[in-house]
């Protein structure tokens, strides 16, 4: 099994899995050398294997508008790559931010896609959409999974890891986006992991998988149960405004996965506190 970006934050959570599971993982990440847009090096590497999981890529809503290229660029030269050596088989890590703005809650994977609110989300579906065309053009599987917002070790950007920044800078106050009273149905990476195992035991050629937690948390929650861990109690200022891409819920229908046997094992509360040890002191 062939993991682009598997030095990244999933990644890592990913490999360490697969490795647990007794499957044989090659790693390929521009941390070590692995460079996307190497066709020798990506082509020599690939040879042999029988699926590739592609995780590589910006994981940020609030990214701009000049990265949508590069994503849709690596994802494309994955894919031809693929085509060239015959591996037929690919996973995808894309995001719940495609569903947008919507108002159907849970949101399951065949909700409509109303306007795009942020570049990630679009780089995403128009990802997507070329992994399903590659799929049914050249007669292969494609496992799609979204994923809620992932917490946990490895996680060194976001909302927890910018208000832990702050707080060791000044435990007297805190400075929050919008009112604190957006949302998430956060989900802890090895649950993750779990659920990227789980997704491929499907027949279909092209599958879609939500993946999140089934409970939700406010960002004032999870900034409480921090406060709670570092023993601080901090002044909290809200600035009223949020971010383009900023949704006020994310709560995802996970049915598909979990009548494949797929459940979170880890509370939101864990994974949050869990996150937040992995920062150190």
């Amino acid at each position: 099994m062939l993991v682009t970006g598997g030095e990244g934050f999933v990644g890592r959570h990913l490999v360490n899995r697969l490795a647990e599971c007794g499957h044989e993982v090659t790693v390929y990440d521009l941390a070590t050398g692995g460079d996307l847009m190497d066709s020798q090096h990506l082509k020599a590497t690939m040879s042999g294997h029988d699926i590739v999981f592609h995780l590589a890529g910006y994981a940020d809503v609030r990214m701009a508008g000049n990265l949508f290229v590069p994503v849709l660029t690596w994802t494309q030269h994955v894919l031809e790559v693929m085509r060239e050596v015959g591996v037929r088989r690919i996973a995808f890590s894309s995001t719940s931010a495609v569903y947008g703005d919507t108002a159907v809650f849970p949101t399951p994977e065949d909700c409509p896609f109303p306007v795009q609110t942020s570049v990630y989300g679009a780089s995403k579906i128009a990802a997507e959409s070329l992994i399903a065309a590659y799929a049914r053009a050249f007669d292969w599987r494609a496992t799609i999974f979204r994923f809620a917002p992932v917490l946990g070790e490895g996680y060194h950007k976001g909302h927890l890891y910018d208000f832990w920044r702050k707080l060791k800078q000044d435990p007297m106050r805190i400075e929050v986006l919008g009112d604190g009273q957006q949302r998430r149905s956060y989900i802890y990476a090895g649950d993750v992991a779990d659920a990227l195992l789980i997704g491929l035991n499907t027949v279909r050629q092209v599958n879609v998988f939500n993946v999140g937690h089934h409970q939700t948390c406010t960002v004032d929650d999870s900034l409480g149960w921090l406060c709670e861990s570092l023993g601080v109690e901090p002044e909290r200022v809200y600035t009223g405004t949020s971010w383009a891409g900023d949704k006020r819920l994310t709560l995802l229908d996970c049915t598909r996965l979990q009548v494949l046997g797929w459940t979170p094992r880890v509370s939101i509360r864990d994974a949050v506190l869990r996150t937040v040890r992995s920062f150190g002191t």
